[in-house]
């Protein structure tokens, strides 16, 4: 029996970020997150944003509904930097 490591589902998650929608013929997986920079981030798009990721990515619909969060982190005064947590360990997405 195969055991999903850690690792592997964050190589998932790099993949669904660095892939963009409608990349794979006949098929609506992955991500729109440069989208969220052209506008404020909000909990509805955050939300809709973990809501496509665990679609997506089906072994992350047996984790917990607070495993996944999105946050972001301003620095300098036109920088915004763009991280998902997902069961404690943090992914920088922008």
């Amino acid at each position: 029996m195969m055991t999903i490591m850690a690792s592997d589902i964050h190589d998932m998650i790099r993949h669904w970020l660095g892939t963009p929608v409608n990349g794979y013929l006949g098929s609506d997986y992955g991500s729109d997150i440069k989208s969220m920079l052209q506008r404020s981030l909000s909990s509805s798009d955050a939300n809709n944003l973990i809501r496509k990721l665990r679609n997506d990515i089906p072994v992350l619909q047996s984790m917990p509904s607070g495993a996944i969060n999105l946050f972001s982190v301003q620095s300098a005064p036109d920088k915004l930097s763009i991280f998902l947590e997902v069961a404690g360990q943090t992914i920088q997405v922008s």
